[in-house]
């Protein structure tokens, strides 16, 4: 799987929501001002030559679908991070969030939501 880039992303995540989609389906929930339609039909095309959207076509219109699901790449994307950023280590990750990023009040609620999950299995 690649990485998408922040604009293929935002195109994506679009897709994802409405299922199947027009470009101009996709045009409508972007924010104003509306980008061209040859700009986002463009990169629609280029995320089908990477895989992530398919197509039915209806005469010169395509009705596009995701391929790839947003939960494939949310998995395929935390591990890459986990990889280059984090060496792999959950450890490293939950430490970097608690030095860096989290409050005292959401590092308790990080806690306990843990210990939540850990109960289940």
């Amino acid at each position: 799987m690649e990485k998408l880039t922040k604009k293929e992303e935002e195109i994506m995540n679009l897709i994802w929501k409405l299922k199947r989609a027009l470009v101009k389906d996709i045009i409508r929930e972007l924010p104003e001002p509306h980008p061209p339609h040859s700009t986002v039909s463009s990169v629609v095309r280029i995320l089908e030559k990477k895989g992530f959207v398919s197509h039915e076509a209806y005469g010169k219109t395509h009705l596009y679908f995701p391929k790839v699901s947003k939960l494939n790449y949310r998995k395929w994307t935390f591990k890459d991070l986990m990889e280059k950023y984090f060496d792999g280590s959950y450890k490293q990750l939950v430490s970097f969030m608690v030095q860096e990023e989290l409050n005292e009040q959401e590092a308790e609620e990080l806690k306990k939501h843990l210990q939540q999950q850990l109960k289940k299995k």
